[in-house]
């Protein structure tokens, strides 16, 4: 009976969550910092840390897999599940309704000017969340050159890969200092195989059916399933790729407008939850010749693609993190990748905001989120919702 009052509260809080994380993984990981540690004490600082470290060394949506590996942690897998079904499923709603909505009025104009403060606004929580990792884990000297190294090795190198490589060599450089960390009883583990298997035989499997059968919704699958098994570092590197396969060249599909698509991922900035969501809108789209049963199952489809693998993924690993995390060289690799973790998360404030207009309204809306956020007890949704009003009221 405990245990299912447990659920039912940690699920409860998760649906908070998806209604009231804005601004990507970095972001979120803020929200997660305040509500899930600071408040709930479902976990400690340390293990929200570490599982977010583990996540963004996986390919996949990181602020879901951490979230997954929380209701893991918790509850085992049939928990985990349930939170990923509860942290998805408002956004990708959203995010569907909203292709619906575009396929049905296609030759009208749907503005969304009134969300164009969300984007300073969202590059505010990055820099809360890089504020808040750095003071926190970040407590040597060589931690902070690993810091401002990876930093400004994920600012100029222009590759998805810089995430799970520079994170790796931060971690190898101080697990060379394993002897300062005391000795740890460590037992033996044996690596669990089946969820890593499922994960590979996923997506050969749909690449085989969807190479027989030519049929849109699964090779709609295997597009998405492909690209959440190589997508490192969040939705912002998923974009481009989604953009060069269903507007500059689809094979298959019909075709989004470059309109449609930046439409889609201007809302997709501005709903809560992951920003993966923004698959469910795409796939929608795509499937708009085969009506609402289409579209809906074109929504499915591209959601399940792209959110499964990094599941199965965090499933795998996190089996024997905990036996794994024993050794020394294991837990002092852990002080390199926090400090290059939070340098990767403060060269993505920067660059999130790059795209904007260098502007004083958005220097101003950036600039006042991190101060609400690190000076006032304001929640998320209640600042998120304040710049919305403002959209809609500033003309």
């Amino acid at each position: 009976m405990v245990k299912r009052i447990r659920y039912y509260i940690f699920l409860k809080d998760v649906l908070k969550l998806s209604i009231s994380c804005f601004g990507g993984p970095q972001a979120h990981i803020a929200h997660f910092q305040r509500f899930l540690v600071k408040e709930r004490q479902y976990l400690t600082e340390s293990d929200l840390n570490e599982l977010y470290a583990l996540c963004q060394v996986l390919p996949g949506p990181t602020s879901t897999q951490t979230l997954t590996a929380i209701g893991y942690r918790l509850g085992g897998a049939s928990l985990a599940y349930l939170t990923l079904l509860v942290w998805v499923l408002p956004a990708v709603t959203i995010m569907t309704c909203a292709g619906l909505l575009l396929t049905s009025f296609e030759k009208k104009q749907i503005s969304l000017e009134f969300t164009r403060f969300i984007q300073p606004m969202a590059v505010g929580f990055v820099s809360y969340a890089a504020y808040t990792i750095s003071i926190k884990t970040v407590t040597t000297k060589t931690g902070l050159v690993l810091m401002v190294v990876a930093g400004v090795a994920s600012y100029f190198i222009k590759t998805p890969f810089v995430f799970p490589i520079t994170l790796l060599i931060a971690g190898m450089v101080t697990a060379f200092d394993y002897k300062a960390h005391p000795k740890v009883e460590k037992k033996k583990f044996y690596v669990e195989w089946p969820n890593f298997l499922l994960w590979a035989g996923v997506l050969v499997f749909a690449a085989i059916l969807g190479a027989i059968t030519k049929a849109y919704p699964i090779l709609l699958f295997e597009n998405f399933y492909r690209n959440g098994s190589l997508i490192f570092g969040g939705g912002q590197v998923l974009t481009p790729m989604l953009f060069t396969e269903f507007v500059q060249y689809p094979k298959l599909y019909h075709p989004l407008s470059p309109q449609e698509f930046l439409s889609g991922y201007a809302l997709a900035q501005s709903v809560p939850g992951p920003v993966f969501s923004f698959s469910a809108y795409i796939g929608t789209l795509a499937m708009r010749d085969y009506g609402i049963i289409g579209k809906l199952l074109g929504a499915i489809m591209s959601s399940a693609g792209i959110f499964l693998p990094g599941t199965f993924l965090i499933f795998f690993m996190i089996r024997f993190w905990e036996s794994l995390k024993k050794y020394r060289p294991i837990r002092a690799s852990l002080e390199g990748i926090f400090a290059a973790n939070a340098g990767l998360v403060a060269a993505a404030a920067i660059l999130l905001f790059q795209p904007l207009e260098n502007s004083l309204v958005n220097f101003g809306f950036t600039i006042g989120t991190f101060c609400l956020l690190a000076f006032t007890k304001m929640p998320s949704w209640a600042i998120i919702l304040g710049g919305l009003i403002l959209g809609f009221l500033i003309k």
